[in-house]
């Protein structure tokens, strides 16, 4: 079931639609971690609230994308074992 729920990123409040409770915790624990990088990285580097928000936005897309080879990687070596798996057990049985 659908329901609304708001949260506030750096200083603006948003209306999202999520579809169950872990979703909602999804959204409410990004907007946690956008703010803490927003307050520190206005501090940091004393730049317009846009380009604070640019910085993290190129951030989290690259750990977005490393994140994403690495399961790459990690589904291949899977495919990979399973391979050797039945290879070796191809080998038992003859």
């Amino acid at each position: 079931m659908a329901q609304k729920i708001n949260v506030k990123v750096a200083g603006h409040t948003f209306t999202m639609t999520v579809s169950s409770q872990e979703e909602e915790q999804i959204y409410r624990l990004a907007a946690e971690s956008i703010n803490s990088q927003f307050s520190d990285n206005t501090r940091k580097y004393q730049k317009s609230a846009e380009e604070v928000l640019a910085m993290i936005a190129l951030s989290e897309a690259a750990l977005h994308l490393s994140c994403q080879r690495e399961v790459e990687a990690l589904e291949k070596s899977g495919k990979n074992l399973e391979g050797d798996l039945k290879a070796y057990l191809g080998g038992l049985k003859g």
